[in-house]
């Protein structure tokens, strides 16, 4: 078994994923960890699969997952989880918002923790981040909303990046049907809440991509409405 497991969910990223897989396999290589990364191409449109394929001759730890139709970013950790081998799981966004570097802390509070999650948490006190005005304010009304409806005690649920127990996700995960988007974040937490898992919630640097594209309409609505799904049916 490998000691960790980083699984990247990718859409349309052709432009940086080449470098952003080979700057997490150094920076993890660096600190003498058995590991994994497992870039899943979530039916990107672009030249995601030939770069993320690319990233993988230049190192043994990268394996590319990949599937023709975009599913979302639930399916693909999924599928991350299915194809991995860590004792324990990190999801990775991959724009590299959050540098890799922190996931290594994150893995060392899990285990000096015993915590079955940590959840990188924008609003930790100890928090730096650096992103658009607008994303803050959808941001904070998104955390407010979740807050209402599940009354979970942690606060920030859509980090991307967050470190797990391989228990926990196997205990969880298959269960899991009713979200395959972004939502997915706030149904496998909840799932685990209800389980009674050790959850903590630990301080981030964030430094927004400046390229990046901006949330279209269609997919704020969808994961509203995944939201408001998962509280109806939970």
């Amino acid at each position: 078994m490998t000691e960790f497991s980083v699984i990247i969910p990718a859409y349309n990223e052709g432009e940086t994923i080449f470098q952003n897989l080979i700057t997490v396999s150094k920076t993890i290589r660096a600190e003498n960890i058995d590991f994994e990364i497992i870039l899943v191409n979530d039916g990107s449109s672009d030249n995601t699969f030939a770069e993320a394929k690319r990233a993988s001759g230049h190192s043994k730890e990268i394996r590319v997952v990949h599937y023709e139709h975009n599913a979302g970013k639930g399916t693909a950790f999924k599928t991350g989880f299915e194809n991995s081998s860590g004792r324990y799981i990190a999801l990775l966004d991959a724009d590299l918002d959050f540098h890799p570097s922190q996931l290594l802390k994150m893995l060392n509070a899990l285990q000096q923790t015993g915590a079955d999650i940590v959840i990188g948490s924008k609003y930790h006190t100890e928090s730096k981040v650096n992103y658009p005005f607008l994303r803050r304010i959808m941001s904070r009304g998104y955390a407010f909303l979740v807050k209402l409806l599940f009354k979970m005690p942690f606060r920030d649920t859509q980090s991307g990046i967050k470190v797990f127990k391989r228990e926990i996700l196997e205990s969880v995960l298959p269960s899991m049907t009713r979200s395959k988007g972004y939502a997915f974040d706030v149904e496998i937490l909840l799932a685990a809440y209800k389980q009674c898992a050790h959850i903590i919630e630990h301080p981030v640097v964030l430094n927004f991509v400046k390229n990046k594209q901006g949330f279209p309409l269609k997919m704020v609505l969808n994961l509203f409405a995944e939201t408001i799904k998962i509280r109806f049916k939970s």
